[in-house]
């Protein structure tokens, strides 16, 4: 496949990239809402760092992309990567000077670097053939791979570096991964977002009104948001159970590295099922990871939930994200990618916000329970797209 020859470099790029900037929201929602429940007096209120951040990644969401569009995929790259060193030097200040508003504005920078982080994806699909567009995705999520191993082991050896303030260390080692980054997405080879007319091609409703736009969408928001709303409150139930930080933190480690362990089959399980049918599978295995999160509260109940619910978002999120990629012209993918994204992490900060304040008042228990409704209506979006299956207009 000589003619992705480009795509497949990128992609190699993008990953290692990947491996760096996703390091990042590992890192702080391992000790996000720790360290919350540290500055904070009303418990309810100790996630919102992580949420904050959630928060960063939709708002940022539009302005990258414009960014990109304007100064190309690399640029943009290398101004998200300072300011998510920028933001980590503001948390670290914030836990060091005890200042939960200045914790707070560091973890929502973090979030715009995300923002960035999280089109990856999209510009590893940009220089890829049809065929060659999953796997390429699947190439650059399995750049997490190393940030689940990076990120909460930068927690554990830089914890208590400096005992006066725990875990700041964690957040100026989160500020040097983001600069490292630079150096990796330097070696970016991939044209300019301009050389596409994003200005082109049909009105954004008209794209948006696709059954797969919709389907996708739903999927990916479902899938993203709720494996958003139960991971920012397992850390802390674990330890309201009694339970270790360090055991919190691996929960967390053994979660991010499900999220993207499979993406090394993702691609070619795509390839042979369908993008529809994976979709499915996740979705199925979100509603798992909260059966067996209401099964029991020991550390194992807590870890196999949080591995279910990784694998559940790697299907439906790669998924949806190669669904979504049908959906639109070249000279259109930069409004759309910026639509998609916008309405994904927009949910995803407000899954996020509202999971602390849930799990505060009804336990962890309700947290799970809230699960399944949305699961049900993204499958029954999915079904109805696949049963329904024409060839979209405009696509690709």
């Amino acid at each position: 496949m000589d003619g992705d020859a480009l795509a497949k470099r990128n992609a190699l790029v993008l990953a290692g990239a990947q491996a760096l900037g996703g390091a990042s929201p590992a890192i702080v929602i391992s000790l996000g809402g720790i360290v919350g429940s540290q500055l904070v007096k009303n418990q309810a209120f100790a996630t919102v760092p992580v949420s904050l951040m959630q928060l960063g990644l939709a708002a940022g969401v539009i302005p990258a992309a414009f960014m990109m569009r304007r100064l190309g995929r690399r640029s943009g790259y290398v101004i998200g990567a300072l300011i998510g060193a920028f933001g980590a030097a503001i948390a670290a200040t914030g836990v060091a000077e005890r200042l939960f508003w200045l914790f707070c504005l560091g973890t929502f920078l973090c979030g715009l670097y995300g923002s960035y982080v999280q089109s990856y994806r999209f510009a590893a699909a940009d220089t890829a053939s049809d065929t060659f567009k999953p796997r390429a995705i699947s190439w650059v999520m399995i750049g997490g791979l190393a940030a689940a191993v990076i990120g909460p082991q930068s927690v554990y050896w830089t914890r208590d570096l400096t005992p006066t303030a725990p875990f700041a260390a964690s957040f100026l080692a989160q500020g040097v991964l983001a600069l490292i980054a630079i150096g990796v997405v330097l070696a970016l080879r991939a044209p300019p977002v301009t050389q596409a007319k994003s200005s082109g091609g049909r009105p954004l409703p008209e794209i948006m009104r696709q059954p797969k736009f919709i389907a996708s969408v739903i999927a990916a928001l479902v899938t993203y948001g709720l494996m958003s709303f139960v991971m920012t409150a397992a850390p802390l139930a674990m330890v309201a159970c009694g339970h270790s930080v360090g055991e919190a933190a691996l929960g967390i480690q053994w979660h991010v590295l499900a999220m993207f362990a499979p993406s090394f089959f993702t691609g070619r399980l795509i390839a042979r099922f369908g993008k529809e049918k994976l979709t499915t599978a996740g979705l199925v295995l979100t509603a798992l990871a909260a059966v067996v999160g209401l099964s029991g509260l020991s550390v194992a109940h807590f870890w196999i939930a949080l591995v279910l619910l990784g694998v559940g978002w790697n299907f439906g999120f790669i998924g949806a994200t190669a669904l979504v990629t049908d959906c639109y012209r070249p000279e259109e993918r930069v409004k759309v990618q910026a639509a998609n994204d916008f309405l994904v992490f927009g949910s995803v900060a407000i899954a996020s916000f509202s999971s602390g304040g849930l799990l505060s008042a009804g336990g962890w228990d309700s947290v799970n329970w809230l699960v399944f409704p949305p699961v049900a209506v993204a499958l029954a979006l999915v079904a109805w797209q696949a049963l329904g299956k024409r060839p979209a207009a405009g696509a690709g």
